[in-house]
């Protein structure tokens, strides 16, 4: 199957769909003490990120058995299949362990390697992020877009975990951006992402960042008139970071960050 743009529009319905039927399963583990196993990677996994992973393999294998995955907690499956869901079932799990609502269920959909589809959800917030090529960029139903600041003094910048920043080579340039940004805070992980893209900020930098991670926020991004690029300035999934502004800025960002300014 190779959707045309107009059936880009049935996957992002669909995959909207799955998105909110698994937070519901988030919810049921949501504010309890869990048990949690540590990967290798050195991340958490839950037995509700697997919950939910599985729940979304078997919704997705039994409406579109042609169609490739490749989750987080479960891996991949039809590799060679032309679309491709990507799934990171719970994003923020350390954030969902500790009760904080700012976690999210991501869904991506790429067909022949190019990003179309995303849906980030955010269950305990009742957020819905969400777009499809050729069909815009959506906020609980509502059109989304960026933000129009064109300066950094008026610009707020997040991140997930300073630290990740301030121990890296680009630490000094970290504190440069933050000095030149009217505000700093970590609204981090996915939901930071989001919110640059319903212009409630204009920076979101993830120097660490996986494939499912990043899958969601190249067609959101794009389709509410930012950009996403890894920290090279590259629009893709493997990069191994990712940057999302209101697209005015992102160039500048870049260049602070790549210590060209």
């Amino acid at each position: 199957m190779n959707p045309t743009v107009a059936g880009l529009g049935d996957l992002l319905q669909v995959a909207q769909e799955l998105a909110g039927n698994a937070g519901s399963i988030t919810l049921e583990h949501f504010g309890k003490l869990l048990d949690s196993e540590t990967k290798g990677d050195g991340t958490p996994v839950t037995v509700a990120d697997r919950a939910v992973e599985t729940f979304l393999r078997e919704e997705i294998a039994r409406r579109f058995p042609d169609h490739g995955i490749l989750g987080e907690e479960l891996g991949r499956t039809n590799a060679d299949a032309s679309v491709r869901w990507i799934l990171d079932p719970i994003d923020g799990t350390r954030t969902f362990m500790r009760g904080i609502p700012l976690f999210g269920v991501l869904l991506g959909i790429e067909v022949e390697g190019v990003p179309v589809v995303g849906v980030a959800h955010f269950p305990a917030l009742g957020e819905t992020v969400a777009a499809a090529v050729g069909h815009g960029c959506y906020w609980n139903g509502r059109p989304a877009r960026v933000s129009s600041v064109a300066d950094l003094a008026g610009a707020a910048v997040l991140t997930t975990d300073p630290a990740l920043l301030l121990d890296d080579p680009l630490g000094s340039r970290w504190k440069e951006l933050v000095r030149r940004s009217a505000l700093t805070r970590t609204w981090g992980d996915c939901y930071g992402h989001a919110l640059v893209a319903t212009g409630r900020a204009e920076v979101m930098i993830d120097p660490v960042l996986s494939p499912w991670d990043a899958a969601p926020f190249i067609p959101i991004l794009q389709e509410a008139g930012g950009r996403f690029t890894d920290l090279a300035g590259i629009p893709r999934l493997d990069g191994g970071s990712g940057v999302s502004t209101n697209g005015i800025l992102h160039e500048q960002v870049l260049e602070i960050l790549d210590g060209r300014v």
